[in-house]
């Protein structure tokens, strides 16, 4: 799979050497590659406290192409004034603000007010989720567990390179190994770039939860409640499963022209992401074709901001009382864009143990301890196959079930077909196998495919090092058709 950060770019790096040829729109193909460059830079460098040189090395050589345009791209770590401004062939420039407590933000515009300042006045509740581990990195518990590691460290004596940041393996809620790249450790926030889709599921299933919404109906977007508004019909199940239909090009696939797909404009040039995204026309009819791509996810956050209460400090409130705070998750960062809107289709930064109790909710099926935070029926429907989803898509979780390619795939891989899994691009994972009462997380900079077959083979090696592998496509006939999303969920 490759993801919707690195496709922009690269699609970016592709098309501007188009520009130099044909002189068209080069301008904003430069904003799109310098708005990528300066956010990550900003996140990496303020949140994650990591080297943005390496960073930024890294990141490139991940992305086939960019390096014929690396040397036109330029940029500047400000450390007193906390931002990163980016620049390529002197056409285009952006710059990303650091905020306290609300990440990074390309500023197409004046940094909003509430921004400007930490978020305040949140109490966080105390954590019902037992312990994980202790404050000390947990050696691999058996030796057969550590070369699965040693494995997945590994590098091949030529590129493409996997360079694995984190590994985190937990079996029955307990770490049983971690370990971490230099520069990375226990408490390192890493960005999960698409895996935030997965977070962004779990704030809708809460919503849910509590009555106040349902997955069937209309999706409460003012600007669709205008009479005779095709728009109005898109449901928020069909936002999650990205068959909105809505007219904002692709995430998943780069090609020549998609640096000036709608959906890139959005991110990297619009103050308000999900006002563009509402606006955006039909291409074809809610619920009739799968089409990936953040628009529909950045819609989604609109929802939860305006059901939380309208601003970021609303959203980080209901986020922190409802999800992170009774999970432990100690030190994520969600960041928003200039309406206070979060910027759920990507902009997640969470060290690797909060991202693999994230993923310990779903293999408790909601329930932790003892306390229900997703809705009786949601992660089955979130691991339930969208119809024409030829990768392997559910409702906001990539999913080994039902007869796709990108499953079968991912099963010939090694990967069981029980799995469902978190996924971002360059190698973000956070994978939940239920049978084995085991959840992966794996986070990188790989260029291939986010080395794919590289961490099917990690999962193989330890389910084989925890216990007793089992044949988990057996109950799933290759054909079974995919469930309809249950419109009930949560009622």
């Amino acid at each position: 799979m490759i993801g919707t950060r690195g496709m922009i770019v690269l699609a970016a790096a592709t098309a501007f050497s188009a520009v130099a040829l044909t002189a068209a729109r080069p301008q904003e193909a430069a904003r799109v590659a310098t708005g990528f460059v300066s956010h990550i830079l900003c996140s990496a460098t303020f949140i994650s406290g990591l080297d943005p040189d390496q960073v930024f090395a890294e990141t490139v050589d991940a992305m086939p192409g960019v390096a014929l345009i690396r040397w036109g791209l330029d940029y500047k770590v400000d450390r007193t004034r906390r931002q990163v401004t980016a620049t390529l062939f002197g056409a285009g420039t952006s710059r990303a603000v650091h905020r306290d407590g609300l990440g990074c933000l390309v500023d197409n515009g004046e940094v909003p007010r509430e921004a400007a300042s930490a978020v305040t006045g949140i109490e966080r509740p105390r954590p019902v989720l037992p312990d994980i581990a202790g404050p000390r990195l947990v050696e691999p518990a058996n030796p057969q567990l550590g070369r699965a590691l040693d494995q997945a460290f590994s590098e091949p004596d030529q590129p493409p390179f996997r360079r694995t940041k984190a590994v985190v393996v937990m079996k029955d809620g307990q770490i049983v190994a971690e370990r971490y790249a230099a520069g990375y450790g226990i408490d390192t926030p890493i960005l999960g770039y698409s895996a935030t889709k997965s977070v962004i599921n779990a704030l809708i299933g809460i919503l849910v939860r509590q009555g106040r919404l349902t997955i069937g109906q209309p999706a409460p977007i003012v600007a669709w409640q205008v009479r005779g508004d095709a728009r109005h019909a898109i449901t928020i199940d069909q936002l999650m499963r990205h068959t909105s239909g809505l007219a904002l090009g692709s995430s998943l696939n780069a090609s020549l022209a998609s640096v000036w797909d709608p959906v890139n404009r959005m991110k990297y040039m619009e103050r308000d992401m999900a006002g563009f995204a509402a606006a955006a026309p039909l291409a074809t009819q809610p619920g009739a074709a799968w089409t990936y791509h953040d628009g529909n996810t950045v819609l989604l956050s609109r929802v939860i901001r305006d059901a939380a209460g309208g601003n970021a400090n609303a959203v980080r409130r209901f986020a922190d009382q409802e999800l992170f705070g009774p999970l432990g998750m100690r030190h994520v960062t969600l960041e928003f864009d200039a309406t206070g809107t979060p910027e759920g289709s990507s902009q997640m930064l969470a060290p690797a143990r909060d991202w693999a109790r994230f993923g310990q909710l779903y293999l408790d099926d909601g329930v932790v301890g003892g306390q229900r935070i997703l809705p009786e029926g949601w992660v089955d429907y979130s691991a339930t196959p969208t119809p024409d989803a030829w990768v392997g898509y559910g409702a906001g979780f990539w999913t080994n079930r039902g007869d796709n390619f990108g499953a079968g795939k991912r099963i010939q891989f090694g990967m069981p077909g029980e799995a469902f899994y978190a996924s971002g691009t360059f190698g973000q994972y956070v994978i939940i196998i239920p049978s084995q009462r085991l959840v992966i997380v794996r986070f990188g900079l790989s260029r291939d495919r986010g080395d794919i077959e590289g961490v099917a083979r990690l999962v193989a090696d330890v389910i084989a090092a925890t216990g007793e592998p089992r044949d988990v496509t057996a109950s799933m006939p290759a054909g079974r058709p995919p469930r309809p999303a249950p419109s009930n969920v949560g009622r």
